[in-house]
C-alpha cells in the first residue's frame, strides 16, 4: 500500500504518521533519488516515514542553504576583487574557491585594505 501510494504520488496517504520498516525508509529515499547514509537512519527496525522524510528533507535543505551561502560570498568577494584590483588570477581564483568561510569573511572585510593580489594571501595566510 506504501509503495503504491509513493508510486501514484498520493501525498493525502503518505500524510498519516504511517510505521513502516526501516527497509522502507530506504526504498523512498531509492524512488525519490535521495541520498542517505547509515548516519541518516534512525534506530531501530520501525520508523515513523513521514517524520523521517521531513528530517531528511529539512537537513539538506539546510545544507543546501549553507553552501548557498558560501558560493554567494566567494563569487561577491571575486567580483569585489577584479573591481578593485582590474583582474585576478587563475591561481588565485582557486586558492579563495578553497578558502574557508571565516576567511573569505576576512577579505571581504578588508577589501579596503587590499591593493594587490599579495595583499590577498598576505591576508589568507
Amino acid at each position: 500500500m506504501l509503495t503504491k501510494a509513493m508510486y501514484e504520488g498520493n501525498y493525502k496517504a503518505l500524510i498519516q504518521d504511517i510505521v513502516v520498516l526501516k527497509e522502507s525508509l530506504i526504498i523512498a529515499a531509492i524512488f525519490t533519488h535521495t541520498k542517505i547514509t547509515e548516519e541518516d537512519l534512525p534506530e531501530g527496525d520501525e520508523v515513523r516515514m513521514c517524520v523521517e522524510m521531513d528530517r531528511l528533507f529539512n537537513r539538506f535543505k539546510n545544507e543546501g542553504r549553507t553552501e548557498g551561502i558560501e558560493t554567494g560570498k566567494l563569487s561577491t568577494l571575486e567580483t569585489l576583487l577584479k573591481v578593485k584590483l582590474g583582474s585576478i588570477s587563475r591561481s588565485l581564483e582557486e586558492q579563495l574557491s578553497n578558502t574557508s568561510i571565516e576567511q573569505l569573511d576576512e577579505l571581504t572585510v578588508n577589501i579596503f585594505n587590499i591593493n594587490s593580489e599579495e595583499d590577498v594571501i598576505k591576508l589568507l595566510h
